[in-house]
């Protein structure tokens, strides 16, 4: 029974990495790989159904926390698209120097996506950056750089990367030591490469960025809607602090607030207009294949943990390879070919949290390395991909430009991590 699980998880897993050449969507995928690993566990295995329906909903109360989570950021980054708040950051970009440039997008980037999210600051980063590179050699390099750096803001930040939140929501991590510890490997995995590709950015570029309102009273709208929806994502963690509710509480409240705000600074417009601009519409505009993908391979990977494969592997890697580090190091390059929602996902039901408790070193090392280690691979994170969508970017191209340099940085980050524990404490 165990082994056909894995048989049907692994044939699931190479249906994702394999979702381009077969054109099937890896939500798709990983939903049915997902039910049919409980249908296995359900008819061959040696519990009562009740006993197994139990586990699976115990797993399904996880699995919607972060669900809700992502449904309500996703939402309220859509609504600031929707009113243009995003041109109030873009818009102050007014040098031409290609190399100051670079340097700013990649800076802005890798805070943006502390913010926010990498993937949502990918698509954000990936606009801005045709409208400021016309050379598109020049342009796939900056968003190399934009992939890395997006990567690298979300992982020391509990709502920049999912698998930080994960962690956060699972209780492996807290938000105010996660923030001290990776920042700083952060920083350096996103300016060792950033320093390397400085070098092959010279002269101006002609083109610059042009914003314009397209109603009265858009300015003003523009701005209240970043800062309140920035505002509503920063205070998450706070709500959190306060009430000791989950993630998912804290978020919703912000979208609600959000949401009356919308409704009154509307109100007065025909129902046309007004429609755009709503929460409504920004619901529809969300990926919502993504949270999808996210339940499928959650759920796939829960049933892997009731059946205790995983805590087989754990006792494997542990016994085959023994080092902390060298084990989480290796997690995070495999999270450049296998997709880290389901290698965190794998992690947090391999060790327990009465061998690492929370905000252990174990945890906050997973953090980075899997927040980090899919940029060398373009497929390896969901920000590559989007960038990799948006652009056309093809994946030798990037493996042989990029890759080399996002492993560089990955390992110069990881390695300042371990140099800075004996300073932090376990």
């Amino acid at each position: 029974m165990e082994i056909l699980i894995l048989v049907v998880f692994v044939i699931g897993y190479l249906a994702i990495a394999l979702e381009h050449p077969i054109n099937i969507n890896k939500a798709a995928s990983a939903i049915l790989t997902g039910v049919l690993c409980w249908s296995i566990f359900i008819l061959m295995g040696h519990h009562t159904p009740e006993f197994i329906n139990h586990e699976l909903l115990e797993h399904l109360g996880e699995i919607a926390s972060i669900l809700f989570f992502l449904l309500g950021a996703m939402t309220i980054v859509e609504l600031i698209d929707a009113h243009h708040g995003f041109d109030a950051i873009t818009g102050r970009i007014t040098t031409t120097d290609k190399r100051k440039l670079l340097w700013i997008i990649t800076i802005l980037t890798f805070f943006l996506s502390a913010v926010l999210d990498n993937l949502t600051t990918a698509i954000v980063m990936t606009s801005l950056t045709r409208k400021l590179f016309s050379k598109r050699e020049e342009r796939l390099l900056v968003l190399g750089m934009v992939i890395i750096a997006a990567n690298a803001g979300g992982a020391w930040s509990p709502i920049g990367d999912v698998t930080t939140t994960m962690l956060w929501i699972g209780g492996q991590i807290t938000s105010a030591n996660i923030i001290i510890k990776l920042i700083l490997p952060s920083i350096v995995c996103t300016l060792v490469p950033l320093a390397i590709i400085s070098f092959r950015f010279k002269g101006k570029e002609e083109k610059a960025i042009q914003v314009k309102s397209d109603r009265k009273g858009a300015e003003f709208e523009k701005n209240l809607i970043l800062f309140a929806g920035i505002g509503a994502l920063v205070f998450v963690p706070v709500f959190k602090t306060i009430t000791h509710l989950p993630p998912f509480m804290g978020i919703l409240f912000g979208l609600g607030a959000l949401w009356i705000l919308t409704e009154i600074i509307h109100r007065k417009k025909e129902e046309e207009e007004k429609g755009k601009y709503s929460v409504v519409h920004a619901l529809r505009k969300i990926d919502t294949p993504s949270i999808l993908f996210f339940l499928g391979i959650l759920v796939a990977v829960s049933a892997l943990q009731s059946t205790g494969q995983l805590k087989q592997m754990a006792e494997m890697l542990q016994n085959t390879i023994g080092n902390e580090n060298v084990i989480v190091m290796t997690l995070g390059v495999l999270s450049a070919v296998i997709d880290n929602v389901p290698l965190v996902a794998a992690a947090m039901g391999m060790y327990d949290l009465s061998v690492y408790p929370t905000d252990h070193y174990f945890w906050e090392f997973l953090a980075y390395c899997c927040g980090t280690g899919g940029s060398a691979l373009i497929i390896g994170s969901a920000a590559g991909v989007a960038v990799m969508g948006m652009e056309k970017i093809e994946f030798l191209w990037y493996f042989k430009k990029i890759t080399l340099l996002a492993l560089i940085g990955y390992f110069a980050g990881a390695f300042l991590y371990i140099l800075m524990e004996p300073f932090f404490g376990a």
